[in-house]
């Protein structure tokens, strides 16, 4: 069995968004990613002050645990973003449309905070996806591959 998504950006009754699906489902591997930040591989603060610079290392560390897991951002289905300001939103989006290039945008929620982990960070982003079951890949968490013989 392989993952299959399947993306509703509007159910009956409800308005169209550009900027997340309503519903995803899909068959597959569940993964959960813990929120991450802006810190890079030494524990250190990427972009002090910077929504757009914290964004880009928030979703270049989800690409890497992703891969951790045997997954992309093709296989995410949920985004849940944490702010300390609303008004880092449009810095969180671009970060995510690069990474989506067009690609079906996955359900979402933004949520104010009145503080993450750290007082300099400004966004943290947790994900789910659902990657392909069965003979193939499979990660060992080191984001090293095992191959499966059936």
């Amino acid at each position: 069995m392989t993952s299959h998504l399947t993306h509703v950006p509007a159910p009956e009754g409800l308005a169209a968004s550009p900027q997340y699906s309503h519903v995803v489902w899909g068959t597959g591997r569940f993964v959960a990613i813990s929120g991450q930040c802006a810190l890079d591989a030494s524990g250190a603060v990427v972009g002090e002050g910077d929504a757009v610079a914290q964004a880009r290392q928030v979703f270049a560390n989800l690409e890497r645990c992703l891969a951790a897991a045997g997954a992309g951002f093709g296989d995410v289905v949920k985004l849940t973003y944490y702010v300390t300001d609303v008004a880092h939103l449009p810095a969180v989006r671009q970060a995510r449309d690069a990474h989506f290039a067009g690609a079906p945008l996955p359900a979402s929620s933004a949520v104010q905070v009145s503080a993450l982990v750290r007082p300099e960070l400004l966004v943290e982003i947790e994900a789910f996806a659902l990657v392909p079951e069965g003979p193939g890949v499979v990660p060992d968490g080191t984001g090293a591959e095992l191959r499966l013989v059936r």
